[in-house]
């Protein structure tokens, strides 16, 4: 992640204040996402008050977004650091068709599902768009977004 080796550049979606979000190379789970924390940091503890403010307000962004964009019905985060020691969360929609609902989605076996160019695009741009307008619409005089229920 700091060498910039993972996720790949052309899988971005959007700069957020402390974190970049990505979207994930196999999406088995359609719209699963991982939002990066821009510097290096391992632990939530160290980072500041206010980054760690921040960050759950851009978790909560990104993941309000998906939630609308895929009409999920549950959304899953996991911030786990194991495999890859910085701080990033896996944030990841789960639909009504989800074949196994109550399981993580690392215990689902299932083939990598990637998309072609043209497929993978087209996902990121719709988030995108999603999230621009989400984006518009919290930093409005109101500065709610009403859920999708």
């Amino acid at each position: 992640m700091c060498a910039g080796e993972w996720p790949a550049k052309n899988h971005k979606i959007a700069e957020l204040g402390l974190t970049v979000a990505y979207l994930h190379n196999d999406q088995f789970f359609t719209g699963w996402t991982v939002l990066v924390l821009k510097r290096h940091a391992t632990e939530l503890f160290d980072l500041t008050r206010e980054e760690r403010s921040q960050l759950i307000e851009e978790v909560t962004e990104v993941s309000r977004t998906l939630a609308v964009v895929f009409d999920a019905v549950k959304i899953n985060y996991e911030l786990l650091g194991n495999q890859l020691p910085h701080i990033h969360w896996h944030i990841i929609p789960r639909l009504a068709d989800d074949p196994a609902p109550r399981e993580a989605v690392w215990t689902v076996k299932h083939d990598p599902k990637r998309l072609s160019p043209h497929e993978f695009r087209e996902r990121v741009s719709h988030i995108q768009n999603h999230l621009s307008i989400r984006r518009g619409t919290e930093n409005s005089q109101h500065g709610h977004v009403p859920s999708k229920k």
